[in-house]
Formats: C-alpha cells, sequence, structure tokens
C-alpha cells in the first residue's frame, strides 16, 4: 500500500470520527434543550390551569385580618403570609384519612420543588377543630409529616371567619358524640405573596398537574 493511499484512509477515518463527533453533539444539544424547555414554567390559559385542577381568582383577593397561634405557640398573622407562596390546607388531627394523606401528598409535593420555588414556598394545615386541636397536639402531629409544616389553631369563630374568606367552610358531624367528625374541603388554597388569596387546587390533587400549575401560576404572577 503506497503512501498516498494510506494518508487517504486516515483522512477518511478522521473525517468519518468527526462527523459522528458533530452528530452525537447536535443531539446532545437538542436533548438538553428539550428537558430545559420541558423543566420550565410556562404560560397558561385559565382554561387550561383549570383543566389542571388550579382555580386563580381575578384579582388576588385581600381577605382581610385575623389573630391565630400556630403550633410552635407564636402569633399567626396576615405577616405571617407574606414575601412567600403559601399552600393552606383546612384539616384536623383526628381526621381517619383525608387530611394524613393530603399531608403527606403536600410533603410529597414540597420535596419536588428545586431553587427558589423550595426556599420560597410554605405549607400551613389550618385546624377546624380547635376544641380537640391544641398547640400541643398540634405540634405532635404536624412535624410528623414534615418538619418545616406549619399548624395553625385558635378561637372557633375566628377559625370559621378565616375559611369562609377562603371559600372552604366547616362544620362539625351531629350525633358523634366525643369522636365526632368534621365536614371540610379537600382543596388546598394558594396564598401569594402579598399574602392575597390567590387560588385553590381542587381536589382529588395529581402531583404532576399540580407541579405544572403551581409553576405557571408563579410565572404569570412574575410577568
Amino acid at each position: 500500500m503506497s503512501d498516498t493511499t494510506s494518508g487517504q484512509e486516515q483522512r477518511q477515518r478522521r473525517g468519518i470520527r468527526l462527523t459522528i463527533a458533530f452528530v452525537l453533539t447536535f443531539i446532545l444539544i437538542v436533548v438538553a434543550g428539550f428537558i430545559h424547555r420541558i423543566g420550565q414554567p410556562r404560560l397558561m390559559s385559565d382554561g387550561e390551569l383549570q383543566a389542571n385542577g388550579l382555580y386563580l381568582m381575578d384579582p388576588p383577593r385581600d381577605f382581610g385580618d385575623f389573630s391565630l397561634i400556630d403550633h410552635r405557640g407564636e402569633p399567626f398573622t396576615p405577616a405571617s403570609l407574606e414575601d412567600q407562596w403559601t399552600l393552606v390546607f383546612f384539616g384536623f388531627t383526628y381526621c381517619p384519612d383525608i387530611c394524613p394523606t393530603t399531608m403527606a401528598f403536600l410533603d410529597q409535593f414540597v420535596g419536588q420543588l428545586e431553587g427558589t420555588e423550595a426556599k420560597d414556598t410554605q405549607v400551613v394545615m389550618i385546624s377546624v377543630d380547635p376544641a380537640r386541636d391544641t398547640v400541643e397536639q398540634l405540634a405532635s402531629y404536624v412535624p410528623y409529616f414534615n418538619k418545616d409544616f406549619t399548624g395553625v389553631t385558635g378561637e372557633f369563630l375566628d377559625l370559621f371567619r378565616f375559611a369562609t374568606a377562603l371559600n372552604t367552610p366547616f362544620r362539625k358531624v351531629a350525633g358523634q358524640g366525643e369522636d365526632y367528625q368534621v365536614d371540610h374541603s379537600a382543596n388546598v388554597v394558594l396564598i401569594n405573596p402579598r399574602g392575597h388569596y390567590h387560588g385553590f387546587f381542587k381536589a382529588p390533587l395529581d402531583l404532576a398537574k399540580m407541579k405544572v400549575t403551581y409553576r405557571a401560576a408563579r410565572y404569570i404572577w412574575d410577568h
């Protein structure tokens, strides 16, 4: 084999390697771009949001003043809802099914948030059973699901007014003695960083849909 033929074969092999490297790099760029776009929030219409379970208030509603107490013994007031996004669930510690299921779901949800979303999202459970849900009772219940979650209780009328302002009234089921249940909504209320009623995630909750709509709501708010 001549030196000329050998040189041509080497150039051909080098050309093939360069072509393969170019194609692989191009594929990696395309795939990375696709994954990046999937991970980015996008603008969604009201119809799309509602189809995925999120109903936004237009405009968000200032639901007034309130004074409650959290499971750490600290005051829970409008200032507790400012400068962060808040997911509010109304439940009670003696609830047999919906409440523990929803609290576990919310723990899973916030566990999948990243970056700024993880840092400025808080979860609050508001008691609909203040007669039994004392500060001490909430302190032994709420952190079981997530140490960063906040449980809130207070006087019955204060809690009822707070729940009604967020379209989530509740009522004690009559005729059950000391082991009574409380009828309440399984929706999760969304409060924006101004402390206003921004909307709600309608039950039953779906993790994938809630992640998409939550990010969309934040994106709409920022833009």
